[in-house]
């Protein structure tokens, strides 16, 4: 008989052990959890397979067919895709047997030769799975010949290529833009020979519910889907006597530039990144974080004064692009809870040609501002007609990660070699507070910071650090005591998880202030970082290596001097010259903005 459990204390229901079978890989005894595929179990023991369609926990369909094995039960051998057969008592897997490996290569002919072979001007060039797993499996020549698509390039949109002439239909921009985003404004069009994985009705993405945070871009194995790029115009612009370019550089840049030049994940590259950009030929080089700064100071204004009944509750932040266009597709009846703020790269754009401008004497209509930014969905929102300022658009050209990536090779500078330098003062001055901006629950906490200190005075001791906030969890959520009020507050991070809060909300939940990002992890998981290639990884690769990047931003925060925004000197600098005070009517004009309710367009959603 079990012994009683004194009063209020419960005892843990056993969990059952995890059934095991035992079969053989390649002639040598394995055992494994029962069910497990044998893609991932062989990858586990050392044993590279190759795929093209399969994510981990995400998409495992077994469309492709690269991944094939050859598996004896019941006395028959027969190739099995090994992303979805799972492991049985008494089975033998052969992964490379000569019939494996047959049929494998056979496949990716096959494949090739649907594809459009333009690999030499291919953005995706030496990058490419396609490529290279053909170079694996020693395809020299494609035997299989015959008629290829012919598609027109989807490209009317100002952020995302979609090139069908180059789609394997492995379906994973379809699974990522399902299962991780939410959105769902991807499937299969037509039929046969002619299926591609395409919008409705084979629209552009612009012309549909597309949010444009560009993951189906770091999904594709292929040049299929790329941003759109501006690396030519920015070149003219710089290359112009009669413009004065001034570039913003976002603070995810400082932790991720460095791996599309074989420096480690995380690897703090804020120095060689100045150095880099200054040599390009900019004009002034500026970092975002000030305005991510300012963007805090507006931000915990707001939340104060929504909190004294001046406003919709929850305030719910609009610092991600890709995440206020979700909110204007599917939740249009938020739109009020949206913070006004412009984002951090918005509100540069409009200080550097106002404020900078004046204090400068330059002509803001020879002004060119360049955003380097994570995220594609930030070339949808430097576009928006909403984000012009004194009849100047804020930001003219917004280039990736991998773009600037791009220009410094084509500048034929060594990345690696450059010394450390500085930004440009006085928009290049920034705090800890900016920086975490990059990771999800960064702007939380960064806004929690200033508006503790608002309230509770600046004479007491005030919390830095609120690690409840931090971590890849898809929604996060805490509570925090602001003098004699308990607010409730919650961070969501990948749009889907985001559908979840809001669906939360709307059955009667109450919240007083939400941390939103379009893209698992937030920035650092943006839709323009490098590509390093899913070929072999495993999901959980993938997670360290967002969470290095944040890690890094987190060590940048921890080593300033400054932490919290309202004690950047820049910041108070510009209220004291040029806006006068949060949330004053010049702060509304430059800095604040409002948003556009668009409807549904896509014929199918995920509820």
């Amino acid at each position: 008989m079990a012994t009683p459990l004194p009063a209020g204390e419960c005892r843990p229901v056993p969990r059952p052990e995890e059934e095991k079978v035992s079969f053989w890989i390649n002639d040598r005894p394995v055992e494994a959890k029962k069910g497990t595929n044998l893609l991932e179990i062989c990858r586990a023991r050392g044993i590279d397979i190759p795929s093209l369609c399969y994510l981990p926990g995400i998409h495992e369909a077994g469309i492709c067919r690269v991944c094939l094995v050859e598996v004896e039960a019941g006395g028959r051998r027969t190739l099995q895709a090994s992303c979805v057969y799972p492991a049985a008592e008494g089975i033998k897997v052969y992964t490379h047997s000569p019939r494996a490996r047959r049929a494998r290569k056979r496949v990716v002919e096959l494949l090739l030769s649907e594809h459009e072979m333009e690999c030499p001007t291919c953005v995706r060039n030496l990058n490419c799975e396609l490529q290279r797993l053909a170079d694996e499996m020693g395809i020299r020549r494609i035997r299989v010949t015959g008629e290829r698509p012919r598609y027109t390039v989807a490209n009317k949109n100002p952020f995302i290529i979609r090139n069908y002439n180059k789609c394997v239909k492995c379906r994973r921009c379809e699974a990522v833009c399902r299962e991780v985003q939410g959105v769902n404004v991807l499937g299969p069009r037509n039929r046969g020979f002619e299926t591609v994985i395409a919008p409705p009705f084979m629209k552009d993405p612009g012309e549909v519910d597309c949010i444009a945070c560009g993951q189906c871009i770091l999904a594709c194995p292929t040049g299929a889907l790329t941003e759109r790029e501006y690396i030519d115009e920015v070149w003219r612009a710089i290359e112009d006597p009669d413009r004065f370019v001034v570039v913003q550089t976002a603070p995810a840049i400082q932790a991720t530039l460095g791996e599309a030049f074989g420096l480690g994940t995380g690897t703090i590259v804020r120095g060689k990144l100045a150095a880099a950009l200054r040599r390009l030929g900019f004009d002034r080089v500026f970092t975002t974080e000030l305005a991510a700064d300012l963007t805090v100071v507006e931000e915990a204004h707001e939340l104060l004064e929504r909190l004294k009944g001046h406003g919709k509750l929850p305030l719910i932040s609009s610092c991600s692009p890709g995440w206020v266009k979700f909110c204007e597709h599917f939740y249009p009846e938020f739109l009020d809870n949206l913070s006004t703020c412009k984002s951090p790269m918005e509100m540069f754009g409009a200080l550097a040609k106002t404020y900078y401008a004046e204090k400068e004497g330059l002509d803001p209509a020879k002004m060119v501002v360049v955003g380097i930014m994570p995220c594609t969905a930030k070339k949808f929102e430097a576009a928006r007609p909403e984000l012009v300022t004194r009849g100047f658009r804020d930001v003219d050209y917004v280039l990736t990660t991998r773009e600037l990536a791009r220009m410094i090779r084509q500048a034929g500078i060594r990345f690696d070699q450059l010394p450390d330098e500085e930004f440009d003062q006085p928009l290049g001055l920034s705090t800890g507070a900016g920086t975490i901006f990059a990771a999800t629950g960064g702007v939380m906490e960064a806004a929690i910071r200033t508006a503790y200190a608002l309230v509770e005075g600046e004479e007491l001791p005030t919390r830095l650090e609120f690690r409840e906030f931090r971590g890849l969890k898809g929604i996060k959520e805490a509570r925090l005591k602001l003098k004699d009020r308990t607010l409730r507050l919650a961070v969501a991070s990948g749009t889907r998880n985001a559908r979840r809060l809001l669906e939360r909300i709307k059955r009667g939940e109450k919240f007083h202030f939400i941390e939103i990002m379009a893209c698992p992890g937030g920035c650092v998981g943006g839709g323009g970082q490098p590509i390093l290639g899913r070929l072999n990884r495993r999901e959980a690769e993938e997670v360290e290596r967002r969470l290095e990047r944040a890690r890094a931003l987190y060590k940048i925060d921890l080593n300033k001097n400054l932490r919290r925004a309202h004690e950047n000197p820049a910041v108070k600098q510009i209220y004291r010259e040029f806006l006068g005070h949060p949330l004053s009517e010049k702060a509304k004009e430059i800095l604040h903005t409002h948003y556009t309710p668009r409807g549904r367009t896509a014929n199918r959603w995920l509820h």
